[in-house]
């Protein structure tokens, strides 16, 4: 029988090593080390279960922030007798109605915690035992009797996984800094992620920007048995299965699901509240739990003294409308210097989307007050809800015209546009435009997206950086997404591929990483999998109605929120960096990225760098995504390869 031992320690993060040939590695103070670094995952408690058997061995480790079943949920967890163990982070929300069902097969239970049902569902089930959860979850499962090691990540990519396999071993965590603790993991640098980082502000799964480190993509499941790893995906959205519905139907629909994704988040054994941003999709959530809590919500909010970055106005007004117990945060100038190696150091992999540091603030206030609070993720994915969807529409439309012209006008056209570009951002668009002509609309997309498109990686890129990435384009990858997705048309082909790319691997990270580095668990009821699953059954004209972005979802809560809110002009979640990087940033980042340090690495013409923050300083441009996207870079490399 196996060992487990529990001691008093430091939200949920799960690490693990199998080994499968000569030599062990596994000792207790590995495992402790591994756990170490995910202690801000898990501050309330550890457990360290190791089984040594001739042949195959494992061990593994978990911190557990205690959110349900407070006494008695530690983990690994196993079943009656011990033949079957699980390490999980998340939460599953219909785990008492599985429970039920399975004491009435017989299935005897020891706490009262949700792990503990993965573990007797695998029982009845096998690997198909995924298709009965409904949340949140990465999970690592041991088999003993069959010796199978089951690697689970949830449908939308709320938790993570990764893994390493290597020789006669398969190290796995929640997060890469945890794989990085075990002798013989190498810290080479991915090349190709780093070049897929300066396309899309993050790392696309399943490369990590460390060789031989992977992470599981979005529901897919990693099974090891007889010496080999296979991964397979297990579910995804179908836009292709349409039912017919009316829009008043589709609006008692909406908000029937959206009440019941809500209610089931509201399950847990410590204090609860909200994200309140002011813009549509945590309002509403807010306003569906002030309709189903008996108290007051909790909300809490964050703003800048820079206004045209401040929501705060339309959080206060949905506040008072609801009688919430309020707070805000007012961020006047954050010590960027200070915060940004932390976050590098939380994030594991080069992270870019500004958003992180006021996703990181309002944690950090909220984890204050509260162990749990609700967000509005997903309602841009679900209802095509983001103005690069309005964008690509009109873009379509303009290359559509385009293209109808006589080929020396066409000529004439490129010719300015390109002369001119450099000086006014009317041209610019107009040689955008004209490059967009000869794209297909999946490409087209792919292209709002990037940060540092393939001219100015030209730009960028030394000469040996260009050697390693040649024929390497990442605009590939959410084009081969869009055209893998199940739609007959664009708009859900794009929205489609957002939500198996951008929404796991930015989104979601951006979210868990933020949360996870103040010990506060965050929940989504926009993006519960079976809520999904009915708004991608809705007419497209549902979502985007000609320019009208989320267009049901706003008549559904026309009863909820006020039309300043559900019919204002989109903000996003953003930061002034603009304005950081001309004043109080601007030394700042020219010190970092014309160092000696950026120098060294070899990968960019320092010349060209400069050129950019010059450009961005002047005002002659706006280089703001691209300077952060090669600061965070650096910095990345100072934290995780230099060690600094």
């Amino acid at each position: 029988m196996g060992e487990l031992r529990n001691s008093g320690g430091y939200m949920c993060g799960f690490c693990g090593i199998l080994e499968f040939g000569s030599g062990s590695i596994i000792t207790e103070e590995l495992l402790k080390k591994m756990c170490a670094v995910l202690q801000h995952r898990g501050p309330d408690d550890q457990g360290i279960y190791i089984k040594r058997k001739d042949g195959v061995r494992l061990g593994l480790g978990h911190r557990r922030l205690a959110v349900i079943d407070l006494n008695t949920g530690r983990q690994p967890i196993s079943n009656e007798d011990d033949t079957i163990w699980v390490a999980y982070n998340g939460e599953i929300y219909n785990f008492m109605e599985l429970r039920e069902g399975l004491e009435k097969k017989g299935h005897r239970f020891k706490t009262r915690t949700d792990t503990e049902v993965i573990v007797h569902l695998y029982e009845e089930h096998g690997t198909g035992f995924v298709r009965f959860l409904r949340g949140m979850f990465g999970i690592a499962l041991w088999d003993e009797k069959e010796e199978r090691l089951v690697l689970v990540r949830d449908r939308i990519g709320k938790k993570p996984v990764c893994y390493a396999l290597a020789p006669g071993r398969l190290i796995f965590a929640s997060e890469i800094k945890s794989i990085l603790e075990v002798p013989g993991i190498s810290r080479e640098v991915n090349l190709t992620a780093m070049h897929h980082f300066l396309t899309y502000q993050y790392v696309p799964s399943p490369i990590s920007i460390f060789r031989g480190i992977s992470k599981l993509p979005a529901a897919h499941m990693l099974v090891w048995e007889k010496g080999s790893a296979k991964v397979e995906k297990y579910w995804e959205l179908d836009y292709g299965a349409k039912i017919k519905i009316s829009p008043a139907e589709a609006q008692e629909r909406i908000i029937g699901e959206f009440r019941e994704s809500t209610k089931m988040r509201l399950v847990s054994d410590v204090p609860l509240g909200a994200f309140l941003s002011g813009g549509i999709d945590s309002s509403a959530v807010v306003a569906m739990m002030s309709e189903l809590m008996p108290k007051p919500v909790k909300t809490f909010s964050i703003g800048f003294e820079e206004q045209d970055f401040s929501e705060l106005k339309y959080a206060r007004m949905v506040s008072k409308m609801y009688g919430t117990d309020h707070k805000e945060l007012i961020v006047k100038s954050p010590n960027v210097p200070e915060l940004l190696p932390k976050l590098v150091w939380y994030y594991n992999e080069p992270y870019a989307d500004s958003s992180a540091i006021p996703t990181y603030c309002v944690s950090k206030m909220t984890r204050e007050h509260v162990t749990v609070a609700l967000n509005g993720d997903g309602g841009d994915e679900n209802f095509a809800g983001y103005p690069r969807y309005q964008q690509r529409k009109l873009v379509d439309t303009v290359a559509g015209l385009y293209n109808i012209l006589p080929g020396f006008k066409k000529n004439w056209i490129s010719r300015i546009a390109g002369s001119q570009a450099s000086r006014s951002a009317f041209w610019r668009k107009v040689k955008w435009a004209a490059q967009a002509s000869g794209m297909s609309p999946e490409r087209r997309y792919a292209r709002f997206m990037t940060v540092f498109p393939n001219d100015y990686k030209e730009k960028l890129y030394s000469d040996t950086l260009k050697k390693e990435l040649a024929g390497m384009d990442s605009i590939d990858l959410l084009a081969d997404a869009c055209s893998r997705v199940k739609a007959d048309n664009i708009v859900e082909r794009i929205i489609g591929s957002d939500i198996i790319t951008y929404l796991p691997d930015c989104l979601c990270v951006k979210m868990d990483i933020a949360a996870s580095a103040n010990s506060l668990e965050t929940r989504a009821p926009l993006l519960d999998h079976r809520f999904m699953e009915f708004t991608a059954s809705l007419p497209p004209g549902f979502k985007l109605n000609g320019f009208t972005t989320k267009y049901v979802f706003k008549k559904a809560l026309e009863k909820y929120l006020p039309k300043e809110v559900l019919y204002r002009k989109k903000m996003g979640f953003g930061v002034p960096i603009t304005h950081w990087f001309k004043k109080d940033l601007k030394d700042y980042a020219r010190g970092i990225l014309l160092g000696e340090s950026a120098k060294r690495r070899g990968y960019f013409r320092t010349e060209y760098v400069k050129q950019l923050l010059d450009e961005h300083a002047s005002g002659t441009a706006d280089h703001t995504t691209r300077i952060w996207a090669l600061l965070n870079l650096e910095l990345w490399h100072q934290v995780f390869i230099d060690a600094k």
